[in-house]
C-alpha cells in the first residue's frame, strides 16, 4: 500500500471551493488531468462517477460526505484499488484549507511502490493547484462583477 497526504490553502471561501469540487461532471473545465466526468445521480454515499484521467477509465463511488466539509471515494482500475479523501476546512480570513489524502493498493503498486508514489502525489499537487486558481478565478470574477 502506498498513500500521500497534500494541503493547499485557496483564497476562496470553502462554499466556493465545494461547489466546484464537487461539480464533478464540470472537472473537465478546469482540471487539465480529466478528459472527461459523468456522474449517475445527485451528490451522496453510493453515488458513482466514470472519470478519464492519464489514459485510466475510473469508475468511482462515494462513500462518505459532509456538505462543504468532506467527500470520500474510491474504486478500482487497472489492478490498483484506490480510496480518496478530500477535506475542506474554512480559514479566518474568508479562505479554505484543502486537504487531499489517497492511498492505493494493487499489483501495480507492489511491483513499483516507489514510482506509483511519485505518480499520486504529482497528479494531487496538481490537482490542488488547478482547484486553487479555479477557485480564485471565480472569486475574482465575482468581485469584477460587483465593481461594474
Amino acid at each position: 500500500m502506498i498513500s500521500t497526504r497534500h494541503e493547499i490553502t485557496v483564497a476562496a471561501p470553502v462554499e466556493t471551493v465545494w461547489r466546484l469540487h464537487t461539480d464533478i461532471a464540470a472537472w473537465p473545465l478546469w482540471h487539465s488531468g480529466v478528459e472527461r466526468a459523468e456522474t449517475s445521480g445527485e451528490l451522496a454515499v453510493g453515488m458513482s462517477f466514470r472519470w478519464f484521467t492519464h489514459g485510466l477509465d475510473i469508475t468511482s463511488t462515494v462513500t462518505a460526505v459532509e456538505d462543504c466539509r468532506s467527500i470520500t471515494w474510491g474504486g478500482p482500475t487497472s489492478g490498483i484499488d484506490g480510496m480518496h479523501r478530500w477535506t475542506f476546512v474554512p480559514a479566518a480570513d474568508g479562505g479554505t484549507s484543502v486537504v487531499t489524502e489517497e492511498y492505493w493498493t494493487g499489483a501495480p503498486v507492489d511491483a513499483d511502490p516507489d514510482g506509483m508514489r511519485a505518480l499520486l502525489a504529482q497528479s494531487l499537487i496538481d490537482w490542488l493547484a488547478e482547484l486553487k486558481e479555479a477557485a480564485e478565478t471565480v472569486v475574482a470574477q465575482g468581485a469584477g462583477e460587483r465593481q461594474r
